[in-house]
């Protein structure tokens, strides 16, 4: 059908969407997306979807998913224009929520929507996607990028992340959940991770808060964007060696909320929780004093140091300690108690 009318040469470009931006995208992340790919996946970049074996050694195997995204940590990303490390977040966000069943992360989806697409921020974020697959052991093996013309802000985009696991039915962590005495053990956090941006950046804005700042020898900008630490392998060894009862990810709603995920009813957590005996301490202390938040709101929102805990039986904990210090600082912070007649909950002593 043709037309001689002014509208003639309209086309899906001039509405505010390059194809060929697509496509040049996509030639740009093959190779990140090849070096993820595990033995098991029969498809490429490119297919209408992806096809993967269940991995050999699952004898009972259970699918587990879990999707997340990166919250307005992406807005500090913009203000600082560096890219490189908030596709480690958005993966880092999906395979910590999966591995605290004992799932193996096997296939990773992403889902990136800009108001028009400007390859060469894609094709950073994409790439640090592609880092944290490798890290994590779990192949990219597609996503969707989206240009939504007129409903986002100029230079502003949005992230999402699909991840799909697989774990033996017999060594699922957490089905029966921790026993009393079961002793808890953190496991350090790389900083902020990608929770309670929104309030950070409250902070900088209401404090006039440069990102420029000077931190411990860093600068606030640089930290902030620190990538959320990933801890896929850091369980699969530990559950080689004992049996770990429940996982809690330190993530949205700090401890008050993700604590109780990992225990049952008539039990609560008690903890003995010391900010400075973090790593990562410097910068929750930093946040703390600069917008007077009390400890209590603190722990409801950020992981304060702590990305993980993990819980095991007494007897376990001095292995559980050595194994997990040859990769990240860990040090037991409390125990499982009985709370007979109560829901599950915590108490910081």
């Amino acid at each position: 059908m043709t037309s001689d009318n002014k509208d003639s040469k309209l086309d899906y470009k001039k509405a505010g969407v390059d194809v060929d931006a697509g496509y040049d995208l996509v030639k740009r992340i093959k190779p990140f997306v090849k070096s993820t790919k595990r033995p098991e996946i029969l498809s490429g970049l490119g297919s209408f979807s992806a096809i993967s074996r269940i991995p050999s050694h699952i004898k009972n195997p259970l699918l587990v998913t879990c999707t997340d995204g990166v919250g307005t940590k992406i807005e500090i990303a913009k203000a600082e224009n560096k890219f490189e490390n908030i596709g480690i977040d958005l993966v880092a966000m999906c395979v910590n929520d999966l591995i605290v069943c004992g799932a193996e992360p096997l296939l990773f989806l992403d889902y990136y929507v800009t108001d028009k697409l400007k390859v060469e921020i894609a094709s950073k974020v994409i790439e640090g996607i592609a880092k944290g697959c490798t890290i994590a052991n779990c192949s990219l093996v597609g996503g969707e990028t989206a240009e939504h013309p007129g409903s986002f802000l100029d230079n502003s985009f949005d992230l999402a992340g699909f991840c799909l696991g697989v774990v033996d039915e017999e060594q699922m962590i957490g089905m029966d959940g921790p026993k009393i005495d079961d002793v808890l053990i953190g496991v350090a956090s790389s900083g902020f991770h990608s929770n309670g941006f929104s309030l950070i950046r409250k902070v900088l804005k209401d404090h006039n808060v440069s990102l420029a700042n000077n931190i411990d020898g860093k600068n606030l900008g640089e930290v902030l964007l620190t990538p959320t630490s990933i801890y896929v392998q850091e369980v699969l060894n530990l559950s080689k060696l004992l049996n770990i009862s429940s996982i809690a990810h330190i993530t949205g709603g700090g401890f008050f909320e993700n604590i109780p995920r990992m225990i049952k009813k008539n039990q609560k957590a008690t903890i003995a929780f010391n900010f400075s005996d973090w790593p990562s301490h410097k910068y929750f202390k930093w946040i703390q004093d600069v917008a007077k938040i009390s400890e209590k709101n603190m722990l409801k929102t950020f992981n304060c140091g702590i990305g993980l805990v993990v819980a095991v039986a007494p007897e376990d904990e001095e292995i559980a300690l050595g194994t997990l210090n040859q990769s990240v600082f860990a040090k037991s912070i409390g125990s499982i108690d009985e709370n007979q007649g109560h829901e599950a909950s915590i108490n910081f002593i």
